[in-house]
């Protein structure tokens, strides 16, 4: 039997057209009848590093029984020039967590998923504890089961205070060795209560490393933090 966790999570490449430009990751979540892929906003548009993709790329399982079977589904960004995913902001600015809606018909009969729900939103912050064990679920610098086209997972720690806003902004933070291509991951806390299909909660989305910018990078090691949006944001994108 296949972990569910590994089945929430997708390999996401972005596309100029047909030129290949990054790679991350993302995860499936459902609202109602509606199914929703998740990412990191700056992996389908960022400003500072001149990266505007116009179609993305989720790679899929096709094979309960066969993992090695696999597929893409081809997503474009844009339709008659707007973009056709949600992003968010808040009272500290934008909120780096992306959304786009993803046509069921679209995807193949047999497609083997597994989807977050609301129902594995944390809903009381003063449950979390600063220190809780969470799992960072992704394809750090593209690394993962190539044959089975899975993603594998870190471990982290909460590393601030959850449910209060790092520095004002709409993130906590975590401890962890992180890579790119994590971009987009989500960030969880196993659950022994409600759902024991996928018993975990789904607590962030993993955006990016944090470090100082005055370390000597040859007498201090890198600091190993990193911002982790909260995943509530996903109950404003998919309304």
């Amino acid at each position: 039997m296949i972990e569910s966790l590994l089945l929430t999570t997708a390999r996401v490449s972005t596309f100029d057209n047909d030129r290949l430009l990054t790679r991350a990751s993302g995860f499936f979540f459902a609202r109602d009848n509606r199914l929703f892929f998740v990412t990191s906003r700056h992996v389908v548009t960022d400003k500072p590093s001149k990266h505007f993709p116009n179609r993305i790329e989720i790679e899929l399982h096709t094979d309960a029984e066969n993992l090695t079977c696999a597929t893409v589904l081809s997503v474009y960004l844009y339709h008659d020039g707007k973009s056709l995913w949600r992003q968010g902001k808040d009272s500290g600015g934008e909120i780096d967590v992306a959304v786009i809606e993803i046509d069921r018909s679209d995807l193949p009969e047999s497609v083997v998923i597994q989807c977050f729900t609301p129902a594995h939103l944390q809903s009381s912050f003063q449950e979390i504890e600063v220190g809780s064990l969470l799992l960072v679920v992704g394809f750090p610098l593209g690394f993962h089961d190539t044959l089975h086209h899975l993603p594998v997972v870190r471990q982290a720690v909460i590393a601030s205070s959850f449910g209060l806003r790092f520095q004002g902004q709409g993130y906590f933070l975590t401890d962890a060795r992180t890579h790119r291509g994590s971009s987009g991951a989500p960030v969880v806390l196993r659950c022994t209560e409600g759902d024991q299909t996928l018993p975990w909660k789904l607590l962030g989305v993993h955006s990016a490393r944090i470090d100082m910018g005055g370390r000597d990078i040859e007498v201090d090691e890198s600091l190993g933090l990193n911002c982790a949006w909260y995943a509530d944001i996903l109950l404003t994108l998919t309304m």
